[in-house]
């Protein structure tokens, strides 16, 4: 394989993840780094590199379309945020004494039953009244939609706080973003709008990536050639994916979402049976 023809696929394939990642808020990283070990058989400790680059990437350029929209809520992001920075310092805490393989086996097993879930539910709920904690916390918003400005409500805060500090403890364990449980904690746990839970995940995944790209990058996992291709395309991709989500239908991104993280599921498990995290 010719150096343009690397970099070619490299920039399509990080186009298609920016996209993936801006509509679903998991980050680019689900497809750079299949993409990179499987397709073009990049180490692992490389892809991961990359792929942290590619979540800075997707929140930039997706978060700020969101933000300026009005559908990301600020408040609720800055909370969960402290539980994921939390739960990733007790993850590389707890790294020495864990096998990733298995645990990243068991993370595509509680995926793929995420993604059933996400299939039977056919209908947006937005909650009327928020709980009292929520309410202290001023968590409580409205996005913008065709019908107009959308309020809803918030509830479970302790539960959500809770899984942000696991997807912490599994970023920093299997070395990913985690924004498949970021997402499920806000849309299951805490019953925010789907679309507010996608736009808040790319919110906050930015912040985190930013603090392990930093530590990739001294350990040298960061290459130019490779990383600089990657930010463009998902940086393109992932200002595509921001405007379709502001038009699109909650139902339909919903089922999108599903067939990713099954896709994110399958990837993960594969990875856990041969050894490779």
């Amino acid at each position: 394989m010719t150096i343009l023809v690397f970099v070619i696929i490299l920039f399509i394939g990080a186009y298609f993840a920016g996209f993936v990642g801006s509509l679903t808020g998991l980050g680019g990283g689900v497809i750079i780094i299949p993409l990179l070990t499987l397709l073009l058989g990049v180490d692992i400790h490389y892809a991961i590199g990359t792929a942290l680059v590619a979540v800075i990437a997707t929140s930039t350029g997706s978060a700020a379309a969101y933000v300026k929209e009005g559908i990301t809520n600020l408040r609720l992001g800055m909370l969960l945020e402290i539980a994921t920075t939390i739960g990733a310092i007790i993850g590389a805490m707890l790294v020495a004494y864990f096998n990733p393989n298995v645990i990243a086996v068991i993370f595509g097993i509680v995926l793929i039953y995420s993604a059933i879930n996400s299939f039977r539910k056919k209908q947006e709920h937005h909650l009327k009244e928020s709980s009292k904690t929520a309410l202290a916390l001023k968590l409580n918003n409205s996005y913008p939609s065709k019908a107009g400005n959308i309020e809803y409500g918030v509830k479970n805060v302790l539960g959500g706080f809770s899984m942000m500090g696991i997807a912490g403890m599994l970023s920093a364990l299997l070395g990913i973003g985690s924004g498949a449980l970021k997402v499920l904690a806000m849309d299951i746990i805490m019953k925010v709008p789907f679309k507010v839970s996608t736009t808040t995940s790319n919110f906050m995944m930015g912040v985190t990536a930013v603090t392990s790209a930093i530590i990739y990058l001294q350990r040298g996992y960061i290459i130019p050639q490779i990383a600089m291709p990657v930010t463009i395309g998902v940086l393109l991709g992932a200002l595509t994916g921001s405007r379709i989500l502001i038009r699109s239908n909650p139902g339909k991104l919903r089922i999108f979402f599903a067939v990713v993280i099954l896709f994110l599921a399958l990837n993960m498990m594969f990875n856990g049976f041969r050894g490779r995290f």
